[in-house]
């Protein structure tokens, strides 16, 4: 398959706007079900689409009641929410799952997160989940959905509109991450390297020097004031 690639050189980032892969949004499929080839997989739910079991709000025991689940999405539905994090950490691994925001939203999935922070953001990467028309950080590449906030552009015409969904798969594996949006790879990128660091000292997050330096952490969704829903997250560890 043919690619474009665009590789820094020395920095070790390259963007894959057109390399696909077959996993879309797929609506003939039961949401928050596994199928027997991904149970042989070693896939597993991080939602079963019924309660918020294995969920809790960052640095809290248990989650709030601003997240709901309704018709089979776990929902950021009410004021003071909090941003949410799995009960379980992982290392490496590769997470896909589906996301639609309502007009002029705003949300994240964070990875690798940490409590040492007082905030999810100010330790964990974080990519990005926006109605890109309707919102401001749509503007810039960098902040666009899809994008790892703040660090690493996502394409333009990758993302659906708010209120319709998005699928999202963000793989990790030692220090390479990819970020994927519908099918499309959005980019690559190396936590750790001289183009990574480079990025880092240039953004907010160098005031925090244990940003994206953890091993292994919680996956985490953001409370951003905005409603928006989350099915069919699911996950398989990698060695």
């Amino acid at each position: 398959m043919s690619r474009t690639l665009i590789t820094a050189l020395g920095i070790g980032v390259s963007v894959i706007a057109c390399t696909k892969y077959n996993q879309t949004v797929n609506t003939s499929v039961t949401p928050n079900v596994l199928s027997s080839r991904e149970e042989g997989q070693g896939w597993r739910l991080l939602f079963d689409g019924k309660t918020t079991a294995g969920w809790r709000n960052f640095r809290e025991p248990t989650i709030s009641n601003g997240w709901k689940v309704i018709d089979g999405s776990l929902v950021r539905a009410d004021s003071g929410a909090g941003d949410i994090i799995t009960v379980g950490k992982f290392r490496n691994f590769d997470l896909t799952l589906d996301w639609k925001v309502a007009p002029k939203g705003n949300s994240g999935i964070f990875y690798r997160a940490t409590e040492e922070a007082d905030t999810i953001w100010k330790a964990a990467p974080e990519m990005q989940v926006l109605d890109d028309a309707g919102h401001e950080n749509g503007k810039l590449q960098t902040t666009s959905a899809g994008a790892n906030y703040d660090l690493y552009e996502a394409p333009r015409g990758v993302v659906h509109p708010a209120g319709e969904w998005n699928h999202a798969r963000i793989l990790v594996n030692g220090n390479h991450v990819e970020h994927w949006l519908n099918g499309v790879k959005l980019f690559e990128y190396e936590l750790g390297s001289a183009d990574w660091k480079a990025r880092v000292a240039k953004a907010k997050f160098h005031e925090y020097p244990i940003f994206g330096t953890a091993p292994e952490g919680h996956i985490g969704l953001q409370d951003h004031g905005d409603h928006v829903e989350y099915r069919n997250i699911k996950i398989r560890a990698l060695p």
